[in-house]
């Protein structure tokens, strides 16, 4: 979610309540909705795998330091190589997409109401959702069966 804020500047799920609903969306896929022409593909590509409901598939922090390493030196980069070129390009084109588009707006519409049960400190939901079972890639319907 991280990558998210830092893509959009906007914080995820603001406009719905953090609740158990909300979580239970997200065990079934949800995820934040992201305005594509403004995040080059391949920040969203790393943001998705962020996002895997398997743990074990999700980059470790190493992993996330070396991709986002790539892109820039990408970016600064003079090379020739097709990589460097494509990386290069989706994010200029990104920031054009993004400058473009700020610019376009003022303050009061940039501007979104956060729902008064969105909440981003950590913190427990209540009794029941403590006792959900940890993600086990064998038993697909764990949520059903707490319900």
């Amino acid at each position: 979610m991280i990558l998210y804020f830092v893509a959009t500047e906007k914080q995820p799920f603001a406009n719905c309540a953090h609740d158990e609903l909300l979580a239970l969306s997200i065990c079934e896929g949800t995820r934040p909705e992201i305005n594509e022409p403004e995040v080059p593909d391949c920040y969203i590509n790393l943001m998705k795998k962020c996002w895997n409901s398997n743990p074990d598939n999700r980059p470790n922090t190493i992993e996330i330091e070396k991709v986002i390493r790539s892109f820039y030196n990408s970016y600064c980069s003079t090379s020739t190589q097709q990589e460097c070129i494509k990386i290069k390009m989706q994010f200029e084109e990104a920031e054009k997409y993004r400058i473009k588009h700020k610019n376009n707006r003022t303050d009061k519409n940039n501007q979104l109401t956060t729902h008064p049960q969105a909440i981003y400190t950590s913190r427990i939901l209540n009794p029941f959702t403590k006792d959900l079972p940890k993600y086990n890639d064998n038993n697909t319907e764990c949520l059903d069966c707490e319900i």
